[in-house]
C-alpha cells in the first residue's frame, strides 16, 4: 500500500486510491467539482490543484487525477496551489449571473463554498456575459443554464451512469451546453439524480421550487417505502409539508442515488385527503372515543359471533415495530387470525424468498453492481425496483453479460439504461457455474412460491423483489408465529370483523365482514369502507425500521410534525370559511397543529393491547429482535437471518 504525507499527516491508502481521495481519508478536503465517487475522474474543472514539494512526482497537479505514491510530499496549502485554485474560481465566474440570493441551490451550493474557500471575492471581469437560453425539462427538474460551469457531472451520469439517451453535451469551449435536441420531459427513471449532482444551481427540484432554504427544511435520515430495496433517503419538509426528496449514500443499498419514484413521490404525504382525525362511522371524535368505541364493538363480536371471529392484519408497508406487535394484540383481543399478508399468493410467495434467502446467498446492490453475470427471472425491475434496474446496468458497464429469462422480463427494461441483453426461455439455459460471482435476481409479481423456492439450486447469489419495504420483515413474522393470509382467514368462514393496521384489503372481502377497521395514513379502499378510522403517522412523521428485499434491516427517523399542511389547510381552520383555501394558518393558540392527530402505528397496537388487559410496551424490540434496538440510522443496517 503507497505510503504518502499530505499536509505533514503520513497517509497509508490502496493501491490505486488518487491523491484527492487519500487526502480525505484523513479529514482534508480538496476542492473539487468534477469529480464524484460514483463517476470517478476526468479532470475537467481543473480546482482540485496540489502542490507536490517531494517525491516521483513534483510540481501543480490534479489531486483526483493522481494516483497516491509511495514517497509523495503533498502540499494542499502552498501558495502556487491557492493562487492556482483561486484563479480556476475567477474564471468559472466569469459568466455566472451571480444570483445565489434567487437560487434554490442557495445553502447547498459548491460553488458557493468553494468561491468563499478558494478567496475569490471581488469581481474584477467587467465584460458582456454569455448567456444561455433554458429548457423545460418536464414536471420535475428545472433548468437554469446560465450558473453551468462545465463540470460534466450531469451528463456523465446521464449517459455514463444511468445509460439515458435523451439528455447531453452539445457545443464546444465557452458556447457548451447542456439539455436535450428538444424540449420535452426527461426520459430516465433516474433523472432526478441531477438535482443532487449539480454542483451549482443548474439542474434543482422543481416540485419544491422557491419553497425554502436549505436551512429551514426539517431533515432526518430515512429509507424508500415504495419498493422492497430500501434506499437511503433525506426527506426535507417545511410547515409541516414534505417538499422534497435526496438522495443518501448507503454504499452496501443504493450507493449515492435513488430512482424518481422515490424522489417525487410525496404527494401522498400532503395529500389533503389522507385520514387526518379519528373517525367513527364518518363522524370526526378523539382518540379515546374511537378506542373505546372500537374496544366496545369488538366485545360486541364476541358475543355475537363467538372467539375467534376477528383477524389482526399488518401488511408487507407496515413497520417492522407495528408488525411484531400485532400478535401481542392478536393474543389480547382473543383474536382468531394473525395475518401478514392479505392474499393468499403474495404471502406464499413472499415466505418462500425469506427462506430462500441467507446471509450467505443475499444478493445486496452491491453484490449486483459487482457481479459478473445478472439473470433478471421473471421481472420487470422498472416496476418492482427502479433502483436494481440501475446497479444491474454499472455491473454491465464493466464486462457483466446480461440474461433475461422467462415471458415477464421484458426487453424494453434493458432498453431504458441503453443496455444489452440476451433473452433466454430457462434459467438452466444460463451458464452459471463458469462465472464467479453470479446474481440472480428474481420478481415475486409473476414467480409462483415453487419456482422461488428452486433457486436454493442455483450456483449465484440471489436477489428477491419483493411487495413492500418491509415485506421480508412480516415474511419472518408469518413463519415465526405460523400465520395465514387473510384471503385464507375469511375463506374459512370464522372471520366476522378485521382491524386492519396500515393493510391493503380486497375490495371484495369487506363486503363479507360485517365489522372493519382501518388504521393507515394513506386514503385507501379500505379506509373508506371502515366503520372506525384511525390516522396513522406516515413513514416521515415517525420512527421506525424496514427490513428491505436482502434482510437488512435499516432504521427511518422522523423529518416532520403529523398536520395539514400551511398551504392546504382546510378551509374549516380558517376565520372566514367562505374564503378560498388560507396561505396563512389561522391565528389561534393550539396544542397541536390541524389535523395533527395521526399516531406511530406501533403506538397505536399497543395502546389497544394495554386497554385489552396486556402489558404496556414501551420498547417493541424484544427476544430475536434485540439486535435491532439501538440501531443506527446512518449506518448500514443490520442483516437478519431467516
Amino acid at each position: 500500500m503507497p505510503k504518502l504525507i499530505i499536509d505533514h499527516i503520513t497517509v497509508e491508502v490502496p493501491a490505486g486510491t488518487s491523491v484527492l481521495e487519500a487526502a480525505k481519508t484523513v479529514g482534508i478536503w480538496i476542492p473539487h467539482f468534477c469529480y464524484h465517487p460514483a463517476l470517478g475522474s476526468v479532470g475537467a474543472c481543473r480546482l482540485c490543484a496540489v502542490k507536490l514539494l517531494d517525491g516521483p512526482v513534483k510540481g501543480i497537479q490534479m489531486s483526483c487525477m493522481l494516483p497516491a505514491q509511495d514517497g509523495m510530499v503533498v502540499s494542499t496549502t502552498d501558495p502556487d496551489a491557492l493562487k492556482m485554485r483561486s484563479l480556476v474560481i475567477e474564471w468559472l465566474m466569469t459568466n455566472h449571473p451571480h444570483d445565489c440570493p434567487v437560487c434554490d441551490e442557495g445553502g447547498e451550493c459548491l460553488l458557493q463554498d468553494y468561491t468563499v474557500a478558494g478567496g475569490h471575492g471581488i469581481r474584477r471581469f467587467e465584460g458582456k456575459k454569455r448567456t444561455h437560453v433554458n429548457q423545460e425539462l418536464g414536471p420535475y427538474i428545472q433548468h437554469e443554464m446560465n450558473r453551468c460551469i462545465q463540470c460534466y457531472r450531469c451528463v456523465r451520469f446521464y449517459q455514463e451512469y444511468a445509460g439515458g439517451s435523451d439528455f447531453g453535451v452539445m457545443g464546444s469551449a465557452r458556447r457548451v451546453y447542456y439539455g436535450r435536441f428538444q424540449e420535452g420531459t426527461l426520459e430516465s427513471p433516474f433523472s432526478g439524480n441531477l438535482v443532487d449532482i449539480c454542483p451549482t444551481g443548474v439542474f434543482t427540484d422543481k416540485t419544491a421550487r422557491f419553497r425554502a432554504r436549505y436551512w429551514d427544511y426539517e431533515m432526518a435520515p430515512s429509507v424508500c417505502p415504495w419498493c422492497s430495496l430500501g434506499c437511503n433517503t433525506v426527506p426535507a419538509a417545511r410547515y409541516r409539508e414534505l417538499l422534497k426528496t435526496m438522495a443518501r449514500e448507503n454504499p452496501a443499498v443504493n450507493g449515492h442515488f435513488i430512482c424518481d419514484r422515490g424522489r417525487f413521490g410525496n404527494a401522498a404525504v400532503n395529500d389533503p385527503a389522507r385520514p387526518r382525525v379519528p373517525l367513527v362511522d364518518g363522524e370526526e371524535v378523539s382518540w379515546d372515543a374511537a378506542l373505546d368505541a372500537l374496544m366496545l364493538r369488538v366485545t360486541e363480536l364476541g358475543d355475537t359471533y363467538g372467539p375467534g371471529s376477528l383477524a389482526v392484519v399488518g401488511s408487507p408497508r407496515l413497520a417492522l415495530e407495528g408488525n411484531i406487535l400485532l400478535a401481542r394484540l392478536a393474543e389480547a383481543l382473543g383474536a382468531g387470525h394473525l395475518c401478514y399478508f392479505a392474499g393468499r399468493e403474495e404471502g406464499a410467495r413472499v415466505s418462500a424468498a425469506a427462506s430462500l434467502l441467507s446471509g450467505s446467498n443475499a444478493a445486496s446492490m452491491a453484490d449486483v453492481r459487482n457481479a459478473d453475470c445478472v439473470v433478471i427471472l421473471e421481472a420487470d425491475l422498472r416496476a418492482e425496483g427502479p433502483m436494481m434496474l440501475l446497479a444491474v446496468r454499472q455491473a454491465w458497464r464493466h464486462g457483466a453479460p446480461v440474461f433475461l429469462v422467462g415471458n415477464h422480463s421484458p426487453l424494453d427494461q434493458a432498453r431504458t439504461v441503453s443496455m444489452e441483453a440476451i433473452e433466454l426461455s430457462f434459467l438452466e439455459e444460463v451458464p452459471l457455474a463458469i462465472f464467479e460471482r453470479p446474481v440472480v435476481i428474481c420478481g415475486t409479481r409473476n414467480n409462483t412460491p415453487a419456482a422461488i423456492e428452486l433457486l436454493a439450486r442455483a450456483e449465484a447469489k440471489i436477489a428477491c423483489l419483493l411487495p413492500g419495504p418491509n415485506a421480508f420483515g412480516a415474511g419472518l413474522l408469518a413463519q415465526e408465529h405460523g400465520s395465514v393470509s387473510l384471503e385464507e382467514a375469511v375463506a374459512s368462514g370464522g372471520v366476522k370483523g378485521i382491524i386492519a393496521i396500515e393493510a391493503d384489503i380486497p375490495e371484495d372481502l369487506p363486503a363479507r365482514v360485517p365489522f372493519l377497521v382501518a388504521a393507515d395514513w394513506l386514503p385507501t379502499e379500505t379506509v373508506r369502507q371502515a366503520g372506525i378510522v384511525l390516522p396513522t403517522a406516515a413513514w416521515v412523521e415517525a420512527d421506525g425500521t424496514y427490513v428491505n428485499n436482502e434482510g437488512r434491516a435499516q432504521r427511518f427517523r422522523k423529518a416532520m410534525a403529523s398536520g395539514f399542511p400551511i398551504r392546504g389547510l382546510p378551509a374549516r381552520y380558517h376565520a372566514s370559511p367562505d374564503k378560498p383555501v388560507p396561505f396563512h394558518p389561522p391565528r389561534v393558540h393550539r396544542s397541536a397543529p390541524p389535523g395533527g392527530e395521526p399516531r406511530p402505528a406501533w403506538r397505536i397496537v399497543a395502546e389497544l393491547t394495554k386497554r385489552c388487559g396486556g402489558d404496556t410496551v414501551a420498547e417493541p424490540f424484544e427476544g430475536r429482535w434485540e439486535v435491532l434496538r439501538g440501531l443506527d440510522p446512518e449506518g448500514k443496517g443490520v442483516r437478519l437471518q431467516p
